[in-house]
């Protein structure tokens, strides 16, 4: 009785603080974010120099309060999930790590609790409580055209270099050392950062030649700017795939990212729904 009393509260923890389909999970979410927000404020502003003695005192006394917090989190996710070493070592588990031993190491790096700003990686999970993981099926979309248009884009990169190449000899020639192209490498420099439309203005052609041939570069660059994004974005408007919002963790293996309509997880095969009245 005593072990299935302990089962039950260890899968209700989990659903709290691993999942955010309940009324639970949303606030303690909400809770953490706003936590997680504090301490990076807190952070901000300690780094400010000047401010009253008190300032710093309140600012040290809150970090120290959320990073207990933090703390109880992280040994409650390991303790609510089978297999602890899943979340451990999983990216969000060692995020939470980071963004907890930093104020524990000021004791003995002086300096290091400015590493708590690691805790904006936290704010990842506004993506669950938010119910807006279509959006990060949307990034998944534009990674999955980033990956398809990789060929494209590396043949118009070569493309681009050689232009590069070519028109920089072609200034070398005709400005020479005394317009301040001293070399092929700082020519193909100038007319990459042409290219580019970004235009330093270090170094700039001097005859009507080299002006007429940087006219040229400066036009083509625009061109080039709009190639690639409509590289990507054909690849993009033809990815039409659902983007399921179900935000369970499995407690075995910790994985997420399951279908809507998913009853087992998709990486250990554990029971999503069952009531587990027996801790395995």
């Amino acid at each position: 009785m005593k072990t299935n009393k302990r089962s039950y509260w260890r899968r209700k923890l989990h659903e709290i603080i691993a999942e955010a389909d309940t009324p639970m999970g949303k606030f303690f979410d909400v809770i953490l974010l706003i936590l997680i927000l504090l301490s990076v404020l807190f952070v901000m502003i300690e780094s400010v120099k000047g401010l009253p003695e008190r300032v710093y005192d309140v600012l040290y006394i809150g970090e120290w309060v959320i990073t207990i917090f933090f703390t109880f989190e992280y040994i409650a996710r390991i303790l609510t999930v089978k297999k602890p070493t899943n979340y451990i070592f999983s990216f969000y588990g060692i995020i939470d790590f980071l963004s907890t031993i930093p104020l524990y190491l000021s004791f003995i790096l002086v300096g290091s609790n400015v590493l708590i700003t690691v805790r904006a990686l936290r704010l990842l999970r506004v993506f669950r409580i938010l119910k807006i993981t279509r959006y990060i099926g949307e990034a998944n979309k534009l990674k999955k055209a980033l990956n398809d248009s990789r060929p494209k884009i590396l043949v118009f990169l070569f493309a681009v270099l050689i232009v590069a190449v070519i028109s920089g000899t072609l200034m070398y020639l005709i400005e020479g050392e005394e317009s301040g192209f001293n070399s092929i490498p700082v020519s193909v420099y100038w007319c990459i950062v042409t290219l580019t439309t970004v235009g330093f203005g270090d170094i700039a052609p001097v005859t009507p030649l080299g002006q007429f041939l940087a006219t040229v570069i400066m036009i083509l660059g625009y061109g080039i700017i709009a190639v690639p994004t409509g590289i990507v974005s054909a690849e993009y408007a033809t990815k039409r795939d659902y983007v399921h919002v179900n935000t369970q963790s499995c407690r075995n293996c910790g994985a997420q990212r399951h279908r809507d309509d998913a009853k087992f997880c998709h990486k250990c095969g554990e029971d999503l729904h069952v009531e587990n009245t027996k801790e395995s």
